[in-house]
């Protein structure tokens, strides 16, 4: 045992001295993995809010092969917590638990049994023995002493348990999903949750999400974050991962790590699987999963889902079971992107209602419902105050840095005198194969100055600083110090005061403007010049549209002299020649 679980904590009638609030009741939350212990953290602060009759312990039981996390958790929110043999001794009014895996010992008081996903839909590996158990499923030595109450979201999981344990009947309470019902709180937050991911307007934001096992999305396809992000512009969209908690306290945080090491660097965002996924959830444009819970919440909130996995542990005529007959397929093996657009245009908001019917038997009442369920059980009058309903997720963790090295492809679709129209697609450099070019649309590296693979930025074409904001003749030092710095590029663009400033080998400063935008973003100034450098084209009055999915920016190019004025005829007929740009770069 360690030092966390050898505490012993005073909770017994002798205790009495030791507390300052007098509590008549006192409930156990028993902690044992990290999947149900947030589950329970979620509503029991909302059931039992300014409360002082009830006393809240937490009981670690450290036999779960999944209790890596618990007590961290615990720690984290402050948890007064005893060690699991200690249960026996301090006769809890009432045991609450959202996992239901629970060996207890003798008493008379009753347990309550949250899920902690939807229903019962799931048949996982039964630590008592080599076969398999229903999830979300009490010993049956809880029902035969009719000590377990089991919380059902939906009638019809009573049919179904009944039909599989008999010993269940008169034993569900029907209460709700009280995390759908947050979800749907929390629909008016969604732009507030994109921001905090790091979703900027234009880009769309695609969730994968897997449970666990080997049958999952994540054991099945664990490269597909990082195909994905391979595949998809970065500028058009951002890319999440949601790991079921079981995964993350399997294998540990480290080896995800490992696992999804070139994904993170490519713009991964990985959700703490303690906080967040509802969040990214919520935000999504598009959710990629399999027959885990979190599917089906994200179908219940009208998200466009495909299917990369589906395990055969699901268990028929569930509600995940039906998100099987209508949700389309993610074939890994062709091209992803299109699939995708064919799913955000093909999808209808109500596709899946049938599947969120069969979920959900009330919405929004969850709450009250749970909070009545109890002080019942604990046979206390509830306090006068009317019980909450459901309240809004808060900001999730920030999203992760875009990539800091892009591959980036800029095609021209149009030219009228001195105005370009530039089709731009960036994808990560850390994921690219090898450039291909074709007549008019080039590819060339580009990497901030911060990128600390020094094998990207030694071959960069391109150097960004995109970290400040430069006066202008600072800035103009800067591209000279980056190109001199790094001899392999042969152009440099850092933010300035007026706009990008984008230094050539030659000598030439470049002034990069906006009317939408003071300061547009380096990398597109960039990929402006270039492509008019690729095309023979003196980059000094010009127009250039750059386009990336369906956002438009319109850039003006100004060649500038010493001092910041206009650069001399002869100056600019020296940039038209691309001097030392390659044929490819």
């Amino acid at each position: 045992m360690g030092p966390d679980e050898r505490i012993h904590v005073p909770v017994g009638t002798a205790a009495g001295r030791w507390r300052t609030f007098a509590g008549e009741r006192l409930v156990v939350v028993a902690a044992r993995t990290v999947t149900s212990l947030v589950r329970v953290l979620d509503v029991v602060p909302e059931v039992l809010r300014d409360d002082a009759r009830v006393t809240v312990v937490f009981a670690y039981d450290p036999t779960s092969a999944f209790n890596d996390g618990v007590l961290d958790l615990l720690r984290s929110q402050g948890c007064r917590t005893m060690p699991w043999p200690q249960l026996a001794e301090c006769a809890p009014d009432l045991v609450i638990s959202a996992s239901e895996n629970l060996t207890l010992p003798p008493g008379d008081y009753p347990v309550l049994v949250l899920p902690h996903g939807i229903g019962f839909q799931k048949q996982v590996p039964d630590s008592a023995g080599p076969g398999t158990r229903l999830s979300g499923m009490v010993p049956d030595a809880l029902l035969e002493t009719r000590r377990a109450w089991l919380a059902v979201s939906h009638p019809g999981q009573d049919a179904q348990l009944a039909a599989s344990h008999p010993a269940t009947v008169g034993r569900t309470l029907m209460v709700g999903d009280p995390c759908y019902d947050r979800l749907l709180a929390s629909g008016r937050w969604r732009e507030r949750y994109r921001s905090a991911l790091g979703v900027l307007p234009g880009q769309r934001l695609v969730v994968i999400t897997s449970t666990w096992g080997s049958e999952s999305l994540a054991g099945r396809h664990p490269g597909l974050p990082a195909e994905l992000l391979a595949q998809l512009p970065v500028d058009e969209y951002r890319v999440a991962l949601i790991l079921h908690p079981n995964v993350w306290s399997g294998h540990g945080a480290w080896q995800i790590g490992v696992l999804q090491r070139t994904a993170v660097e490519a713009g991964l965002t990985t959700v703490d699987p303690a906080d967040g996924w509802q969040q990214a959830l919520t935000a999504a444009d598009l959710v990629i999963g399999d027959h885990g819970s979190v599917t089906v919440y994200a179908a219940a909130i009208g998200r466009p889902v495909l299917l990369a996995a589906f395990g055969p542990e699901a268990v028929p005529n569930t509600a995940g079971w039906a998100l099987r007959t209508v949700a389309p397929w993610l074939d890994t093996a062709r091209p992803l992107a299109a699939q995708i657009e064919t799913a955000l245009t093909d999808h209808r908001p109500d596709r899946y209602e049938p599947v969120t019917a069969e979920a959900f038997g009330v919405r929004g009442q969850a709450l009250p419902r749970l909070r009545e369920t109890v002080y019942d059980l604990l046979d206390l009058a509830q306090p006068k105050q009317p019980a909450r309903t459901a309240r809004a997720f808060g900001l999730p963790a920030p999203g992760a840095a875009p990539p800091r090295s892009l591959i980036v492809g800029t095609t021209l679709t149009g030219r009228q005198d001195q105005a370009f129209e530039v089709d731009l697609q960036r994808f990560p450099a850390v994921l690219a194969g090898e450039p291909v070019e074709r007549e008019d649309s080039f590819q060339h590296l580009a990497c901030d100055v911060d990128e600390p693979d020094t094998r990207l930025t030694e071959s960069a074409t391109v150097l960004l600083v995109r970290s400040c904001v430069f006066a202008s003749d600072d800035g103009r030092r800067r591209t000279i110090e980056l190109l001199a710095d790094f001899p392999g590029a042969r152009l440099a663009a850092v933010s300035s005061e007026n706009g990008c400033l984008v230094g050539l080998r030659d000598g030439t400063t470049l002034e990069v403007s906006s009317p939408a935008r003071p300061c547009p973003d380096p990398g597109a100034a960039a990929a402006a010049v270039y492509t008019c450098l690729r095309l023979g084209v003196a980059p000094h009055g010009i127009t250039v549209t750059l386009r990336s999915g369906t956002s438009a920016q319109e850039l003006s190019l100004r060649a500038l002299g010493p001092a910041g004025a206009d650069q001399s005829p002869a100056s600019r007929a020296r940039t038209s020649t691309a001097r030392g740009l390659p044929a490819s770069s």
